[in-house]
Order: C-alpha cells, then structure tokens, then sequence
C-alpha cells in the first residue's frame, strides 16, 4: 500500500506557503513602489552595505551547518549533530547581533519608519525577517535540547526546512534593500 506525505511534512510546507504569500506581497509591493519613487535611491543608500554583506555570509554559513546537522542526524550521529546545530544557532544569534547594531546606527541618525516610505518598508520587512529568525532560533534551540534524549528526525528536517525558507527570504531582501541603491533599481 502506497502512503502519501507525511502530514508533518505537509503541514510544514503549507506553513511555508503562507509565509511566501506574506514575504512575497511585501516585496512586490516594494518593487512596485520603488518603481515609482526612484528618489528611494538615495535612502536605500544610508543602509549598512557592509553589515547587511555579513550578515549575508552569516546566514549562507547558517545554512551549510544546518544541512551538515541533518546530514548527521541521517547517520545516527547524534553528537555532530549537536554541533552544527549549535553552531546554526550561535550564528543565528550573530545575525540578530548585526541587525541589532544596524537598527541602533539607523535609528541615531533618524533613520527612521516615519521618514520616508523607504525606511517603513525596510524596517517592515527586516523585522518580519528578524521576528521569523527569531521563532527558528526557539525551534532549533528545541530540537538542539531534544537530540539529547529521545528524538524524532522529522523534528530536524522541519527546522531545517524552515531556517533555508528564512535565509531565502533574506537573499531576497538583501538586494532590494542594500544593493538597488542607485536612482532606480540596478
């Protein structure tokens, strides 16, 4: 008898639909807008290009680590396991460091939601992006607990799948936000 997807795995994948719906209306909306106020050239130019590039690597490297824990966790190798996880995390932590800073540099220059529609939109979707790194932080910090006991392996393919939806949100995020700070998007 053939089975179907697991109902984890679906749940998990129709989380993530929704979260593209959320993530993908709001950049949409900030292309469209961007479009037609090429002036945000200029406010996207105070964002930290060189904190937003580390953050960049920060959660690429979060990305391998993860996979190499699921790979462990695939080989019973529990032990490793914990260490990519772990290190997953610490860099997990890393990038809400960097952010935090960013948000305090911005903010000591006005740099603010209510200054144009370009910071709204920024702070908008940066901190969606913050609040979602910071639920896979509680759910990888979960699973970190769990690979010392008894453990269910579907629960580290589900944050892995999670934690690669939120470091693609952010290589999305990164060019917008960053990089398209000429007059128009370049």
């Amino acid at each position: 008898m053939r089975q179907g997807v697991p109902i984890w795995r679906l749940g998990i994948w129709w989380f993530l639909g929704s979260e593209v719906v959320v993530f993908g209306g709001l950049l949409v909306s900030y292309i469209l807008f961007r479009f037609h106020h090429p002036e945000w050239g200029q406010e996207a130019a105070h964002t930290l290009l060189s904190v937003g590039a580390i953050n960049t690597v920060v959660l690429l490297t979060s990305s391998l680590t993860m996979i190499l824990a699921h790979d462990r966790v695939g080989k019973n190798h529990f032990s490793d396991a914990r260490k990519f996880l772990g290190i997953t995390i610490l860099l997990g932590f890393l990038f809400l460091g960097f952010k935090g800073y960013e948000y305090h540099h911005e903010i000591s220059y006005g740099l603010v939601p209510a200054k144009s529609l370009f910071w709204s939109f920024y702070y908008l979707m940066t901190g969606l992006h913050g609040l979602h790194v910071i639920g896979g932080q509680v759910a990888n910090i979960l699973v970190f607990a769990g690979l010392k006991r008894g453990f269910a392996p579907q629960r580290m393919e589900s944050v892995g799948i999670y934690w690669h939806f939120v470091d693609l949100v952010w290589i999305f995020l990164f060019p917008l936000l960053y990089l398209a700070s000429s007059g128009g998007m370049r």
